[in-house]
């Protein structure tokens, strides 16, 4: 990316220093071709290096096409031009002005430069660090029966320790963790079912006292609803812990 970018300012330079080729026209073509992105940009850069001037936007409109560039296409190729700093903008009172001058692109061209070099020696000296790490690793790795068979024990051994992991899978349900938490989602449930129903003998006592002559009418509702006579209060099953032989521990 700075490599491309150090390209472009090198070859937008080039401009300020009057050393651009201009493109010679093919005698096999019957049409006029038209410009590229890079060449519409060589076109307005020369607007701005030969004035040495200030411009406002629809200034450059005006001065794109006698340079070949549609006025269309100026904002879009100004706009390529100051994201690679090549043409810098900067709004004043309620108008933008644009400019550039030759010298912009020579200082861009150093900076990058010695951004550059700055990183190849901080490339240079971390590869001379990880050389000698790597050797320092190497010493008392040497090949030998000993190594030889260590590596090979290792490799049983996390060959067993995967082997281990995967029964250990197989068994996920019945993680002390897993039964702990089930147990505490169960008495939350049985806890929350007998709160609802001392709400519904609530309500039927309050229907009762209120309308006592639709008695019959309530016990038919009730039994629709699944609210018969043995509808009581949920209890808990006494949990019997399984025991434990001498073998699973």
């Amino acid at each position: 990316m700075m490599l491309e970018r150090m390209k472009k300012i090198y070859d937008f330079s080039v401009v300020s220093l009057g050393r651009t080729i201009e493109p010679k026209s093919s005698i096999y073509s019957s049409k006029k071709r038209g410009l590229s992105l890079d060449e519409k940009r060589e076109k307005m850069l020369q607007i701005f290096y030969n004035s040495q001037d200030f411009f406002l936007l629809k200034e450059l409109e005006k001065l794109g096409p006698k340079k070949g560039v549609i006025s269309q296409s100026v904002k879009d190729v100004i706009q390529t031009l100051v994201d690679d700093d090549l043409v810098f903008k900067d709004k004043i009172g309620t108008s933008v002005y644009f400019w550039s001058l030759p010298s912009c692109a020579g200082n861009q061209l150093r900076n990058v430069s010695r951004k550059l070099e700055t990183d190849l020696q901080a490339s240079k000296k971390r590869h001379t660090e990880l050389v000698e790490q790597c050797k320092a690793l190497k010493k008392g790795r040497e090949d030998s029966d000993a190594r030889e068979e260590a590596l090979n024990e290792l490799k049983a051994i996390q060959q067993k320790h995967n082997e281990l992991k995967e029964e250990l899978a197989q068994h996920v349900d019945n993680d002390p963790a897993i039964v702990e938490a089930m147990k505490k989602a169960i008495e939350v449930a049985h806890s929350a079912a007998n709160r609802w129903t001392d709400n519904i003998f609530t309500l039927r006592q309050w229907c009762s006292n209120n309308f006592p002559q639709a008695k019959e009418q309530l016990d038919n509702l009730y039994n629709e609803v699944g609210i018969t006579d043995d509808f009581d209060y949920l209890e808990l099953p006494a949990v019997v812990p399984l025991a434990v032989t001498e073998g699973e521990l």
